[in-house]
């Protein structure tokens, strides 16, 4: 793809993320976080300025750019439903692609000066995009958005696998494949929420370690603490003597270098843990549910496994649609990493039953 198709598709790009956040903007009842949006919305809308301009200047027309009414809809449907931070955390996912073709972009294509000192000011500009929504994530407590995502997922490729193998034992019992299932499906759920819980509670317990060793080091040889963030400055690629002033300076504040020195876990570990335990429940229903109104485990697997390929269609293109990722690679993804363990479990329960004579009624 030539600069000039590049040039077309972040036009198009930035249009309808322009499109796109002026209408999020008018649906978010606080007035602080809606104005933000719109901001972002104008510069989204700045970007595709430069990009249209680069076309002209190389005497290509670019086409108008329809509102991506599919796109808004669920953007709009999730920020009623859930919180619209929920909808900031999807931005935040495409907004760092979009950094890094920026970024190639300057680097490997032929630019004027002036246009490559505007796609910097574009790239920083999405940066600093990324970072207001990592923080409104964090503020307004949905990064388990992801965790339920994800538990939801594990629970449904999890259980699928378990009531497929065991219907090839089971063939003419569904209800034992379904009490079996959700027997599995209440053990993973704990065993994740527990997991879940203890992560983040341990770390934030070595947080708080690390800080009471910070205040020890700060009253018995502060230069240490100083020397340790220079350290990792220069780790970092930033250039010695800047390092040396930077931490010079920053060494001054106690607080300030203490949160520079030590990440801290604002995420609370008891959601976390019910976030994630609820989703993993949540996936095991799709899969389960057939095999207690089913005749046979023979008839109930292929609904059973219909219902979780659905699930999983419908879990994936959220997160395309609000990502930016493709929607069939993201469906492909998921959809057959799920049915290629369904068919790999079904397989050795197959096997088990010939290797050991089980035949049960």
């Amino acid at each position: 793809m030539d600069s000039v198709e590049y040039a077309k598709k972040f036009y198009q790009m930035e249009m309808e993320d322009y499109l796109t956040y002026m209408e999020i903007s008018k649906s978010i009842k606080d007035k602080t976080l809606a104005q933000k949006i719109e901001k972002i919305a104008l510069m989204e809308k700045k970007h595709a300025q430069f990009w249209s301009s680069f076309l002209k200047n190389r005497g290509v027309e670019h086409s108008d750019i329809k509102k991506p009414v599919f796109k808004i809809f669920m953007m709009k449907l999730l920020s009623r439903a859930v919180n619209p931070a929920a909808v900031i955390s999807f931005f935040e996912l495409g907004e760092s692609g979009a950094i890094k073709k920026y970024y190639q972009f300057l680097k490997n294509e032929d630019l004027s000066e002036e246009e490559k000192k505007q796609l910097k000011e574009i790239i920083l500009d999405e940066i600093e995009h990324e970072t207001f929504f990592a923080r409104q994530i964090n503020e307004k407590g949905v990064s388990n958005i992801r965790d339920f995502v994800l538990g939801m997922n594990d629970g449904l490729v999890e259980i699928l696998g378990a009531v497929a193998g065991l219907s090839a034992v089971y063939i003419n019992s569904p209800i034992t494949v379904g009490v079996s299932g959700l027997i599995v499906g209440i053990a993973g759920a704990l065993s994740m929420g527990i997991g879940a819980f203890i992560s983040v509670r341990s770390q934030r317990q070595v947080n708080q370690s690390q800080k009471e060793q910070m205040e020890i080091i700060f009253d018995v040889a502060p230069e240490r603490a100083v020397e340790e963030y220079k350290h990792r400055l220069i780790e970092s690629g930033v250039v010695r003597e800047v390092a040396e002033e930077i931490s010079s300076k920053i060494g001054k504040n106690k607080d300030a270098l203490s949160k520079l020195l030590i990440q801290e876990a604002d995420e609370n570990e008891i959601r976390s843990g019910l976030f994630t335990g609820f989703a993993y429940l949540v996936g095991v229903l799709f899969p389960v549910l057939p095999f207690f109104f089913a005749p046979d485990s023979m008839t109930a697997l292929p609904f059973s496994i219909l219902f979780a390929g659905i699930a999983l269609t419908v879990v994936a293109t959220v997160i395309s649609v609000l990502s930016g990722i493709s929607i069939k690679k993201k469906v492909a993804e998921m959809v057959i990493s799920a049915f290629t363990a369904a068919a790999v479990a079904y397989g050795f329960g197959t096997l088990m039953q010939s290797v050991f004579g089980i035949h049960l009624d």
